[in-house]
């Protein structure tokens, strides 16, 4: 039996981690009463009891809490922002390149990474390893995301409804300083962090990055592009390559932003004409954007089938 404890089990990632977990008969969930919830020699306690334990805190807690772990044997996975391009950390994106499975497995501190983060990351590493996006290049990345990747306070402010501004989508991080970009160049090759708009819209769940790209100027097709995502997603599980210029979305003219909802899949698509391309990948940001790419980290680390309970 595998004893797993859940710190900050009551966020929303940390919630959808534990149902994940709570349906499998091969993982013992390790609970703390609700009382002492904020009770650090009790956490410390359970953290230090667990073969794994996940970390979905606000960063400086989970800097705290990760000091705590004495126990040589326990597998931190951190959900939070706070590790994701520490180098003591192992990324936790098993797509990201060849040697990252392996490294997964052997690892002991695990970052879960980021949800705008997946899908741009998935997008854009291939293409610089394949060197048709130079390292030195500028992006641009607009996402669109369900309303739940801002936690329960926006949950719940949406759901209340009676804000007319929240019917419509609304860009945010407008300081262009969002919190998941150092990843979003760590972990793409990119010297440069891409000039990313995100905005929040009026649906629970759901996530897609789209990153334009001259493809006249890069010197290569939509054609190309499209084959370097086929090359490098070959056999991935939770990777799926739509067809180039999928003809499903190009009949309708919209594209489905809650596509992957309620999976751990990520769907990549390419859309492009003679002289530009438009690349882009929707996940369900609570599954393979959060609480699905944790449990598929974990269970990658103890040499399980990496989709169980997924």
């Amino acid at each position: 039996m595998i004893s797993v404890f859940v710190d900050g089990q009551e966020g929303t990632t940390g919630l959808q981690i534990h149902e994940l977990l709570a349906r499998r008969h091969d993982i013992e969930l390790l609970r703390i009463a609700p009382e002492r919830r904020k009770d650090a020699a009790e956490r410390a306690r359970l953290l230090n009891a667990a073969d794994v334990a996940f970390l979905c805190l606000p960063d400086a807690a989970a800097r705290e809490a990760a000091t705590w772990v004495t126990n040589p044997r326990t597998c931190l996975i951190d959900a939070s922002t706070a590790h994701r391009t520490d180098p003591a950390w192992v990324f936790g994106l098993p797509e990201l390149a060849p040697p990252q499975r392996a490294a997964i497995r052997s690892a002991k501190r695990i970052a879960n990474p980021g949800c705008h983060a997946s899908a741009f990351i998935l997008l854009l590493r291939p293409l610089v390893d394949a060197g048709l996006v130079l390292p030195g290049q500028m992006v641009s990345a607009t996402s669109i995301t369900g309303y739940s990747g801002g936690g329960k306070k926006m949950i719940e402010q949406y759901q209340q409804g009676g804000d007319p501004a929240l019917a419509a989508p609304r860009p945010y991080a407008l300081a262009l300083a969002h919190k998941h970009l150092p990843e979003m160049a760590a972990h793409t090759g990119l010297r440069s962090p891409p000039i990313f708009m995100p905005m929040v819209a009026n649906f629970y769940k759901g996530l897609a990055v789209s990153v334009p790209l001259a493809t006249q100027a890069l010197g290569c097709t939509a054609e190309a592009i499209q084959a370097v995502y086929e090359r490098r997603y070959a056999g991935e599980r939770f990777v799926r390559v739509m067809p180039l210029r999928d003809p499903a979305v190009m009949e309708t003219g919209y594209f489905d932003v809650q596509g992957c909802n309620d999976t751990n899949r990520v769907d990549v698509f390419v859309f492009g004409n003679a002289t530009q391309a438009v690349v882009m990948a929707r996940l369900d940001n609570l599954g393979k954007g959060a609480s699905g790419a944790a449990v598929q980290s974990m269970n990658i680390h103890l040499g399980l089938d990496e989709g169980l309970g997924l």
